[in-house]
């Protein structure tokens, strides 16, 4: 459990000391200047995280409460390769750190050491910038950068963004391939799959539930072959499961969790496909087309430890990783910039990332620990906090008090109400017998 003392000093490794070590070798000091590579971070990264839409002359605002004088024209002449160089250093740095809370108390997932949930979300970025960050050409852009977000739902703790060009597939992220403790559970979507990493996982006594990809081989318990979608078809009921292997060589053991949809959702399924599968000039399958009844999921932990509805309670809870990037896209304006400059709007996702993984440690160390805790308005209330915290960083003193204020604030005002008629996701994690599965 990482305490406030303990965020307090990582927050000055992080923006004081780590920056001078790296302003020689990404290029950013070549000569003395008053705005030093500390400051330009410290300026960036609240400066945006108090405004994410701030112009020049409010980031120069902010660069004067860290008590740097430097006009906006001066600002703008920094913003340049070298500079988002050192930014990305930061990042890098950030990303190595682990911040982590008292397990939440949610008897699902408590039965794991851990629940992992990983996804992947991209930036689309100014063509000038494909050297770099090569996005996938044709239709879409021709530089993107791609994150890779790994997040535990029992202690908070946040792996990544790890960013890989566009272009990548999210299956070769190093978070893609990575062992489990013993005793955990990953939670994955179909970009992920992959049934040798799934054994690996299972071979370390580590867990998995991901959706059903249409490529491998199904097998029922006995060694036949199972034509999922004949199967399927065939069910009268709309929620069962069955004992299965899967992938020629391997014969992997798991449960086939299947759950049909109401036909508005499963429609809606049909058309993403046909829209995503028009854009590369192909036509879905007839089985990714049936499939589209069907929520299904794989997973290799027993029966007995988690059923059907419950199984499909934690395949939903996935999305808890994706209330992160609306959170950072929508909140935080990660994808969104007023400049016209490559190396300025490169600087501002790495800041603004930056941001977001802060928020993230302020949010885990002041309230993870309340199932009915609310990201988004945990997060608008660090918004609020975020440049009375940027100058005691810069000053390093009175970073407990400022991050003790926001615990309070988090602590007490930025929960969830239950729903009724559509229970949030922490009502289901708690009672999955809300999803009403006869």
């Amino acid at each position: 459990m990482t305490t406030i003392p303990a965020l307090a000093q990582m927050l000055q490794q992080v923006f004081c000391v780590f920056p001078p070590t790296v302003a020689d070798s990404s290029g950013f000091t070549r000569r003395q200047s008053k705005l030093t590579a500390t400051a330009f971070v410290q300026t960036c990264v609240f400066g945006w995280l108090s405004n994410p839409t701030a112009s020049l002359a409010a980031l120069a605002q902010t660069a004067s409460a860290l008590g740097v004088a430097i006009t906006p024209q001066g600002l703008d002449a920094r913003f340049t390769e070298a500079a988002a160089r050192l930014l990305e250093h930061v990042l890098s740095a950030v990303v190595r750190q682990v911040v982590s809370a008292e397990p939440v108390v949610i008897p699902l997932l408590q039965r794991f050491t851990a629940v992992y949930v990983l996804d992947s979300t991209t930036i689309a970025l100014p063509d000038a910038l494909a050297e770099r960050w090569a996005g996938c050409g044709g239709a879409g852009s021709s530089a993107a950068v791609k994150l890779q977000v790994r997040l535990d739902l029992c202690q908070g703790t946040l792996a990544g963004p790890h960013l890989q060009t566009g272009r990548s597939h999210d299956a070769t992220a190093e978070l893609a391939t990575a062992l489990l403790p013993a005793g955990a559970l990953r939670i994955t979507d179909l970009g992920y799959f992959a049934v040798p990493v799934l054994a690996a996982i299972a071979a370390a006594e580590g867990y998995w539930l991901s959706r059903l990809h249409a490529s491998p081989t199904v097998y029922r318990a006995d060694g036949q072959r199972l034509e999922v979608g004949a199967w399927l078809a065939a069910q009268t009921a709309d929620h069962v499961e069955l004992a299965v292997c899967l992938g020629t060589t391997l014969r992997l053991p798991a449960r086939l969790l299947a759950a049909r949809v109401p036909l508005g959702v499963a429609e809606q399924r049909r058309r993403r496909l046909r829209t995503e599968a028009q854009k590369r000039g192909q036509t879905p399958s007839v089985k990714q087309l049936a499939w589209a009844d069907w929520t299904l999921y794989v997973t290799n932990v027993p029966a007995e430890c988690l059923s059907l509805p419950e199984g499909i309670v934690l395949g939903h809870a996935r999305w808890q990783i994706e209330l992160l990037f609306k959170q950072g896209k929508s909140d935080q304006c990660v994808d969104e910039w007023r400049s016209g400059n490559c190396w300025r709007i490169l600087c501002e996702v790495y800041a603004k990332l930056i941001g977001s993984v802060l928020t993230h440690w302020l949010t885990v160390v002041s309230c993870w620990r309340f199932a009915n805790r609310s990201l988004r308005k945990a997060g608008q209330t660090i918004q609020r906090h975020a440049l009375r915290l940027g100058i005691s960083v810069q000053q390093g003193v009175g970073m407990s008090e400022a991050m003790g204020a926001i615990q309070g604030c988090l602590g007490t005002g930025c929960r969830l109400n239950t729903r009724k008629q559509v229970p949030n996701t922490y009502q289901f994690l708690l009672d999955p017998s809300l999803l009403a599965l006869g």
